[in-house]
């Protein structure tokens, strides 16, 4: 289905909502988002379950760190061996091919290091490309309520900053978890073979610092969610403040936005100073172990140095080798502070990707064939919000069959269900009760994808996109040729103001459409939706932002675009579906009447009091 407006007006779903008095707590920059938990064990799964896809790459990374993890274990032995042996028998020939192996081992070191580093790069940017790939994928398979109840602003916090935040966390994976992990174990064990009292000594002070991580971290996840949830309210509210800024220059709002953009700005601020104060105590933690493990080290070997306890070369190697020890453990603290910081874009994420649509196809769905357009509903009953204190009923037992080719208008008071009835035939809900037929298929037993297919949507605001008249006019068929993009112009009386324009077709359109009148974007989109040719097309309140000079303009052309395909025609401004062939009266969870204008006027029922209502002055 060709749906032409990325910004969607709120409808009934959002109407009655906000009749009921209920405001979700996701859907303002002023309340921060609700998580549920999905554990961190299980977040940290999926995550690196990314990883497992690209084995063979991060195989050949693991061999590279363990040749330089092995190299650096091998370094302080030569050095001692350096000191006690031919430095203290002053061989210097020795000493010399001792110190060529070391630079040739070394200079492996580095380029084995640049090898692990520059695969590493790739594996993680893919992920995240795959990752934002899939959650943008996932988005677009939701329904209407999901978007109903979030800010574009926090939707995308998650698709670009959460993402992004997750790069170091999948590197660090790889190229600090197992190498500095493989080189603890490896100190820890060369040291304990040497010697296991200073091996004793200079491990004396880990309990001090397991007891201060495991503190530390008790605390910091929870600010570093904090600090997210308020990035994403302020990210919300600056998309909004964007997107309306005509209105708030308008009506010179410019100082209250000001206000309020400052006060999310410190909110967010403090947040984050929270979550550091807290995650800064890593470094210091380490850091004052090192120097306890250090002391007691050098304590305990200056007292057995000489004779046949401990050499000076073997102390200077326990000296490199504490430093070797202390230096993965600072590394890994620093990953786990990673990991506890940018865990909470994790769950974020997965939070959105676990969100199940309310509209989905069953397994056993069938292909919609070719259709004609014939429409009917059998008692259908429709309820938003089922089941919570925001339930509003707006259909009940609605019964009517639209022939192939009928032009249907809706009309009614705001809020009376005429979007509600025609979300329904494109099934972006789902019905309660009764049965929706198209050509005598059960919607809800075909594919959306080939309903959608065959069907075409036209709002009041129809999103014109950055790049050339021909670019958004083949959006609605991206296999028109030139010759169907030209008669589909003409046929809505939009050729003639493009062929004016600087290129004509070529002419490229600023985003959003700025540069042309709202009758001109309403005109493109017409052409738009004429050349996708569907065979059931819903107009809602499409000419309501026309003037009256460019609706007699289109009108010509709705006729053309209407004739020979099933319409729903929603409209406020009666005289626009005059030659409808019926008219539906939408109100009080029904039909109240229908017939031809000219019917429904003799019977100066509800459809005459709107007449006469709209009409009367003038």
């Amino acid at each position: 289905m060709k749906v032409f407006s990325c910004e969607r007006k709120p409808g009934e779903a959002d109407r009655n909502r906000q009749k009921a008095g209920v405001i979700l707590a996701v859907n303002s920059y002023k309340v921060d988002e609700q998580l549920e938990s999905i554990g961190k064990k299980e977040t940290l799964k999926r995550l690196f379950a990314y990883l497992f896809q690209y084995k063979l790459q991060v195989a050949g990374v693991l061999v590279c760190m363990i040749i330089t993890v092995v190299i650096s274990l091998i370094n302080p032995l030569i050095i001692e061996e350096a000191i006690d042996v031919y430095i203290a028998g002053k061989d210097m020939e020795g000493l010399a091919r001792l110190a060529a192996v070391t630079l040739v081992i070394n200079v492996i070191f580095i380029v084995m290091v640049k090898v692990r580093m520059y695969v590493m790069a790739r594996i993680s940017n893919q992920i995240l490309l795959e990752i934002r790939q899939e959650l943008y994928e996932h988005i677009q398979t939701l329904s209407f309520s999901f978007f109903d109840s979030r800010p574009t602003g926090k939707i995308l916090a998650r698709v670009i900053g959460d993402v992004n935040s997750l790069k170091n966390v999948l590197v660090n994976a790889v190229t600090t978890l197992i190498p500095d992990f493989i080189t603890i174990c490896g100190v820890v064990v060369i040291m304990v073979v040497k010697d296991w009292r200073l091996a004793l000594a200079s491990l004396s002070s880990i309990p001090v610092m397991a007891a201060a991580i495991w503190f530390i971290q008790k605390f910091s996840h929870a600010r570093w969610q904090i600090f997210r949830k308020k990035g994403s309210n302020l990210n919300a509210y600056v998309h909004e403040g964007i997107a309306g800024m005509n209105v708030v220059q308008s009506f010179h709002a410019e100082h209250e936005t000001q206000d309020i953009f400052a006060g999310l700005v410190k909110e967010h601020e403090q947040s984050f100073i929270r979550a550091v104060r807290i995650s800064d105590m890593f470094g210091g933690a380490i850091d004052f172990c090192w120097g306890i493990g250090a002391m007691i080290l050098y304590w305990v070997g200056i007292q057995m140095i000489g004779g046949e306890y401990v050499s000076i070369g073997m102390l200077v190697a326990f000296g490199t080798y504490i430093n070797m020890f202390w230096n993965p453990v600072m590394n890994l603290s620093n990953f786990y502070n990673q990991v506890i910081t940018n865990l909470t874009a994790a769950e974020r994420i997965f939070e959105i990707l676990d969100t199940k649509p309310d509209i989905f196809d069953n397994s056993d769905v069938q292909e919609l064939p070719d259709i004609e357009g014939k429409v009917e509903f059998e008692q259908v009953s429709f309820t938003y919000d089922e089941g919570t204190p925001a339930e509003t009923k707006v259909l009940e037992n609605v019964s009517f069959q639209i022939q192939p080719g009928e032009t249907i208008a809706l009309v009614g008071p705001t809020g009376a269900g005429k979007t509600t009835i025609v979300n329904l035939i494109s099934r972006f809900y789902d019905i309660q009760k009764g049965r929706i037929l198209v050509d005598g298929h059960d919607i809800q037993k075909v594919s959306m994808e080939s309903l959608r297919r065959q069907m075409g949507v036209m709002t009041q605001e129809n999103f014109i996109f950055q790049g050339t008249v021909r670019e958004n006019i083949l959006y609605g068929n991206m296999e028109a040729t030139e010759e169907e993009i030209i008669a589909a112009s003409k046929a809505v009386n939009a050729h003639e103001f493009i062929m004016k324009m600087e290129k004509g077709y070529d002419t490229v359109l600023k985003e959003r459409g700025a540069g042309l009148s709202i009758g001109q974007r309403q005109l493109i989109a017409f052409a738009r939706t004429m050349v996708s040719m569907p065979k059931i097309l819903i107009l809602d309140e499409a000419t309501s932002s026309i003037d009256t000079h460019t609706e007699i303009l289109v009108q010509k052309g709705i006729e053309a675009l209407l004739k020979g395909r099933t319409s729903f025609v929603i409209a406020h401004r009666l005289s626009t579906i005059q030659r409808a062939d019926r008219i539906f009266v939408i109100d009080k969870g029904g039909i109240l009447e229908q017939g031809r204008p000219a019917e429904l006027m003799e019977k100066r029922g509800h459809y005459y009091n709107l007449y006469m209502a709209q009409f009367k002055n003038v």
